[in-house]
């Protein structure tokens, strides 16, 4: 697993043996620390080439994970700007409360955690 810190101590984690693609866990890892509030509105991720050289992996698949995350309306992407987190990206108090609650009764239940994700997804298709 390879993990990379960059300015405001956010932690942007890979692991290259995941069947996950990369770009997916990079958008991941951008979307749970907004969710935790690691991340604001207004905060810059890392240039995409700065975050490549650092993980290792392809410009172009740093590029993809910003895009879909733009595409979500998660951050703003400009020429000269870089990456930055829109407004639309700060977490929802009653939501976040809300998962957490889930997850603690998860955990008092002894759902694991892909257990829990499997049902979610049955519940909540994409």
């Amino acid at each position: 697993m390879k993990l990379e810190q960059y300015d405001g101590g956010v932690l942007i984690r890979v692991d290259p043996g995941s069947g996950v693609a990369i770009y997916d866990q990079i958008a991941a890892s951008v979307r749970a620390q907004l969710a935790r509030g690691a991340l604001s509105p207004g905060d810059r991720l890392p240039a995409a080439r700065e975050l490549a050289e650092a993980l290792d992996v392809n410009i172009h698949t740093v590029l993809r994970a910003y895009q879909d995350l733009r595409d979500e309306g998660l951050i703003d992407l400009r020429r000269g700007r870089g990456a930055v987190v829109t407004e639309a990206a700060a977490p929802d108090g009653p939501l976040l409360d809300a998962v957490r609650a889930l997850i603690a009764e998860a955990r008092r239940a002894g759902v694991g955690p892909q257990s829990l994700i499997s049902l979610i997804r049955e519940e909540y298709p994409s």
